[in-house]
């Protein structure tokens, strides 16, 4: 579900003071059934096991399609564009404390990670397009659960990657982040076959 800024900048999580000159571009919730304050490893375990292409819905999967061939075809996840040569990673802004709790090694998928706490973990990608944040934190509910919360935190690369961010705008709110929705709380729903954290 579609939450307000609000939501993510309104809560005291450490990505904030590393990420001034981003821009809080989506909110989103999804529901965790049953979980605990301390399930948040839990439920990256299990959408991590539920990630990749083949996981996706078939709109989904035709739409990153598309993208990864625009961007093969214009050059925009040339390595060179990425994190490092262009683009700084968010790392060489954090304190060693917080960059040691998770890996330099990216994967799944293009997001490499910046830092994992009990309560919230970020991870960062950058293309010719933009540099992006994923923020994933972990949030008490009235009902007594936890749920997990995303924030998708950008910086276009000038006026192309503010308006690829525009055009792209329709897809995530119709298509991407839907099925992401539906794969990450089935992902939850069946963490019983995945081991203790």
């Amino acid at each position: 579900m579609k939450l307000p800024v609000t939501e993510h900048t309104g809560r005291p999580w450490r990505i904030h003071a590393h990420t001034p000159d981003f821009t809080v571009e989506d909110v989103w919730s999804f529901r965790m059934p049953g979980a605990g304050p301390d399930d948040f490893p839990r439920a990256l375990a299990a959408i991590t096991a539920g990630a990749g292409l083949d996981h996706q819905s078939g709109p989904t999967r035709l739409l990153f399609a598309i993208r990864w061939k625009l961007g093969a075809l214009l050059g925009w996840d040339e390595p060179k564009a990425g994190l490092g040569p262009r683009v700084h990673s968010l790392r060489d802004r954090m304190p060693a404390d917080l960059t040691a709790t998770a890996p330099r090694t990216p994967g799944p998928g293009p997001f490499a990670p910046l830092y994992e706490l009990p309560d919230e973990c970020a991870r960062e990608l950058a293309n010719k397009t933009v540099h992006a944040v994923m923020h994933l934190g972990w949030v008490p509910t009235p009902t007594g659960d936890h749920e997990l919360r995303m924030a998708v935190l950008v910086k276009p690369n000038g006026r192309f990657g503010r308006l690829y961010m525009a055009l792209i705008a329709p897809f995530r709110y119709l298509v991407v982040y839907p099925a992401l929705t539906r794969q990450w709380e089935a992902a939850w729903r069946d963490r019983e076959r995945l081991p203790k954290q």
